[in-house]
């Protein structure tokens, strides 16, 4: 069912405002983390518990989440999910304990896993051309804003104390919004699933979810607790788990049955680089934003509110990027991801420069101009980066393919905050240079952006959807390569 222009600006709220409570819920919690800490008397371990519980209950059922759509019906998971979600964002608001916050956290990233794939699915299945790259347009903008105003929100937030709430405001803030979408989806989302009616493969979800937690926990852990055995064992233990899976897979798919992820998704150049440059690209910009909020509170003593303000200067860069990469991308296609990752580099140099200024006397303000060009960087990688992945994406595959580039940038994210955050924390020392360490962290994500401008020269030349054109969708079955193969 394809969207009418009656029902396409509601469609998109809808489905935007799933995806900005998604990504916000990652950010806006770090910064209530100190209040929450003192209100509850939380053990330094149950308070990294509360970031790390949702962190390993999202990565790990995307894939699961994104293949529920797909029998279930997408709209449906869609709202079932922003509902659980919805409703234990307002447990987590009210938790009179750490024990029940951590239940809701829990309950918060099960709900996530199932809604946030289906956006994806439902943009590739109801749009195409020129409306399709407009909303995928709008799916990298909203995703970025989160992002970035997620810190500023929350310092927002807690500085207002609306009600007393404190941080409980930084999870209640996710209800009015999921109310909303809830309401208005079963007028404004079209129903959509595979038409074939297909067995769920269980074990490959069992194996998908244990590869996962087999990788996150220990990179979300482990820094914190020093990389103990237990995190290397299940570093490990993640490669045969992995194998399992892709064998039982391919297995599957050989045989007529119905894989949680068909191989033969992976045979698309555009969908296995651009889901590998996923990973990359949100290695650094997590990453980027973890080791930018230490050092403007605690290098350069600003409240969570000011530095929020700071961080608003990226955002700006990014929204009028994300617009300009929407007329770019049909002309000049990948180099247009190339700019991105070669802009954010150059930015990030500009603002190590600035931090020695910092440090000699000047305001944290002087990094607002380096910052509003990484925004730029950004917003010309996000929106495209998404369009090139799901750009050929057949209707029947959407919720798989949507979940593995979900779990994608999530992976990516655990990797640099995991790899970026070593550095940055082992570097500050006894002295507290947190300059220094900015700056270390800096060129680290620096080298991670060009590594992104020179992965994409892998991706096809041309774009996937072009404006006011509606590519045929290729499908992703072994069955009808089979057929070509015996006509020849």
């Amino acid at each position: 069912m394809k969207a009418n222009a009656k029902t396409n600006a509601l469609t998109i709220a809808v489905l935007m405002a799933g995806t900005f409570v998604f990504v916000l819920d990652f950010f806006i919690v770090n910064v209530a983390i100190p209040s929450t800490q003192a209100e509850l008397g939380a053990s330094d371990a149950q308070i990294q518990l509360v970031v790390a519980t949702y962190a390993i209950a999202v990565a790990s059922l995307l894939i699961l989440g994104g293949r529920l759509g797909d029998l279930l019906g997408r709209r449906r998971v869609f709202m079932a999910g922003l509902t659980l979600f919805t409703a234990s964002s307002a447990l987590c608001g009210a938790a009179p304990g750490v024990e029940l916050l951590l239940v809701g956290r829990v309950v918060q990233g099960i709900g996530a896993a199932l809604f946030a794939p289906q956006v994806l699915s439902i943009i590739g299945v109801t749009y195409d051309g020129e409306r399709r790259l407009r909303a995928v347009t709008t799916y990298g903008l909203t995703m970025g804003l989160a992002a970035a105003g997620g810190q500023l929100i929350g310092g927002a937030l807690i500085a207002l104390n609306l009600f007393g709430l404190d941080w409980r405001a930084c999870y209640l803030v996710n209800v009015p919004i999921g109310i909303a979408a809830i309401a208005l989806a079963p007028r404004a989302v079209p129903e959509s699933r595979a038409e074939a009616r297909e067995r769920l493969d269980l074990i490959g979800a069992a194996l998908a979810a244990a590869t996962l937690v087999a990788v996150v926990l220990p990179l979300v852990e482990g820094r914190r607790q020093g990389w103990p055995a237990w995190t290397f064992s299940c570093l490990a233990a993640a490669v045969p788990l992995a194998l399992a899976f892709a064998m039982r897979q391919r297995r599957l798919a050989a045989t007529g049955g119905a894989p949680l992820v068909d191989p033969a998704l992976f045979r698309e150049r555009a969908f296995t680089v651009g889901v590998l440059a996923s990973v990359v690209f949100y290695a650094g910009m997590a990453a980027f934003f973890l080791v930018l909020a230490v050092y403007l509170q605690d290098g350069c003593g600003l409240s969570p509110l000011g530095s929020g303000l700071v961080f608003s200067a990226l955002a700006g860069g990014y929204l009028a990027a994300s617009f300009g990469a929407e007329a770019l991308t049909p002309r000049f296609g990948r180099q247009v991801l190339a700019a991105g990752g070669v802009i954010r580099a150059a930015a990030l140099a500009g603002l190590a420069l600035t931090v020695g200024a910092i440090g000699t006397g000047g305001s944290p303000l002087l990094l607002v101009p380096a910052l509003a060009v990484d925004g730029i960087g950004m917003g010309l990688l996000t929106a495209p980066l998404v369009a090139t992945v799901i750009g050929g994406m057949d209707a029947r595959h959407a919720g798989a393919a949507s979940g593995v580039l979900s779990t994608a940038n999530q992976v990516g994210n655990t990797i640099g905050v995991a790899a970026i955050g070593a550095i940055f924390y082992g570097a500050i020392g006894p002295d507290g240079d947190f300059a220094g360490a900015f700056e270390l962290s800096l060129a680290a994500v620096a080298a991670i952006c060009l590594a992104v401008a020179a992965l994409v020269q892998l991706l096809p030349g041309r774009p996937a959807t072009a404006p006011g054109r509606s590519q045929p969708k290729r499908k992703f079955d072994g069955k009808s390569r089979r057929r070509r193969a015996a006509m020849r």
